[in-house]
């Protein structure tokens, strides 16, 4: 049964796409009059309404054939940012050329944002907020799920844009704009061209490809000034290796051998031209390297928990001073990753692009998270840690922070049904270290930090 819904679901919004793609808004209400005249209207000796049925049936009829008569070709360009932001109005420019013999007069142009149509699988697994209060028949039919999931998939919204005449040949230039939705890559996979016809009834479209690929970054909000706290410590290699693995250092010079310097750094070439052991001399540098940590673990399909998680993450990205510091981001997908920015390294803009591409780890334990950031702890001076819960498990690795002597800042983000006070646990010696954010109400918490 599940399957049948599904795909009658699937079949139902096919048809809905296609009846809002090919009729206006009036050539909507003329389908509902003919299908309301039709019914009505079977006892032609009673009624009259026939009548009124002929005539609406005329005008499509009309309206259908008028529009086949729609020839063109057109080729589009678009001129459009590398990022857009989540509820932010990204604003671009389109190119239109006609490059058929005729000039062309009362188009408009739509932008296509692809597929919304969900996958059998996402039917299954998605949970809808709150689900579990509705009745059992609309459990288990699906249909405001069906409709959740559809929601959620949509990237944003744009609104069909009038194009002015276009003479045959030449290229217009018109204003567009897109409210993303979600973060993650935009997918402009091209654009409808539409021509109404004389009765306002029906649209002829022509499909043209111009596909273009937007970074969409993470909502972000406002934050207070905010001093993290940390000394610097000692990062083996400089500036330059701060973000690799191994040994490997910045050279600064060359140097008489001192006793008990290690054979590896003996310049050979130059113990061969001064016939004394030269040594290489490399660099030691102390910063400042603080760790924002994103728990990414949730047994969920779609989350508004983690999705303000990663909007809180990407706003201290994107407001830490890391001139002077250096700023390492950690999560957990399909393997453990670490991204560090500062200091000529990463810019912050790369970090968010990071973030924008963030997605739920659902195969792996939160320890794998922990046993990461445990193994960079000498390196970092202090830690902001977004959580997704404050569990057991996440209280020891807090506790386990402190017990380094790591400073902690820490967000617990929750819905709100989350409304008992939190277990300070851990945080018991520093409470004002310890926040928790409500979905819908992330910049107000945020505003009290």
């Amino acid at each position: 049964m599940k399957r049948f819904f599904y795909h009658s679901f699937r079949i139902f919004s096919a048809n809905q796409k296609r009846i809002k793609k090919r009729f206006t808004v009036g050539g909507a209400f003329v389908l509902c009059g003919l299908a309301v005249t039709a019914l009505f209207g079977l006892d032609t000796s009673r009624m009259m309404i026939y009548q009124a049925f002929s005539f609406l049936f005329a005008l499509i009829i009309i309206s259908l054939t008028s529009s086949l008569f729609f020839r063109a070709s057109f080729s589009v360009r678009r001129i459009i940012p590398r990022y857009g932001t989540v509820g932010v109005t990204l604003k671009y420019r389109f190119m239109v050329d006609n490059e058929s013999a005729k000039t062309q007069t009362g188009l408009s142009l739509l932008e296509d944002l692809g597929e919304t149509i969900p996958t059998y699988k996402e039917f299954l697994e998605a949970r809808e907020p709150n689900e579990e209060k509705r009745n059992w028949f609309d459990r288990h039919v699906g249909y405001f799920r069906w409709q959740w999931i559809t929601l959620r998939k949509l990237k944003g919204r744009v609104r069909e844009r009038p194009l002015p005449l276009i003479k045959s040949g030449k290229t217009v230039e018109i204003q567009s704009e897109v409210l993303p939705f979600h973060r993650g890559r935009l997918f402009l996979a091209g654009v409808t061209i539409t021509r109404k016809d004389p009765f306002g009834l029906v649209k002829k479209s022509l499909t043209v490809r111009a596909n273009e690929t937007v970074q969409v970054l993470p909502k972000r909000y406002s934050l207070p000034a905010i001093q993290l706290p940390g000394i610097k410590k000692y990062q083996q290699g400089g500036v330059a290796m701060t973000s690799s693995v191994g040994e490997s250092e910045d050279f600064v010079s060359l140097r008489d051998y001192r006793v008990g310097d290690p054979m590896r750094r003996i310049h050979w070439k130059s113990w061969a031209k001064m016939g004394k052991p030269i040594v290489k001399e490399y660099q030691e540098e102390y910063l400042v390297r603080h760790a924002l940590i994103l728990d990414t673990f949730l047994d969920s399909a779609f989350s508004d928990i983690f999705e303000e998680g990663v909007s809180v993450a990407a706003s201290f990205a994107s407001s830490m001073q890391t001139m002077e510091a250096l700023l390492d981001l950690m999560f957990v997908g399909e393997e453990s990753y670490c991204f560090t920015a500062g200091r000529a390294l990463s810019s912050m803009e790369r970090i968010l692009e990071i973030l924008s591409s963030v997605r739920l780890c659902r195969d792996k334990p939160f320890h794998t998270l922990r046993r990461s950031v445990i193994n960079r702890i000498s390196l970092i001076s202090g830690c902001v840690c977004i959580l997704l819960s404050w569990d057991e498990e996440r209280k020891n690795f807090i506790d386990q922070l402190k017990r380094h002597s790591i400073p902690v800042l820490v967000f617990v983000i929750g819905d709100s049904t989350m409304s008992d006070p939190l277990d300070l646990g851990p945080m018991k010696d520093t409470p004002r270290s310890l926040h928790r954010l409500e979905v819908g109400k992330i910049e107000e918490g945020l505003s009290k930090i």
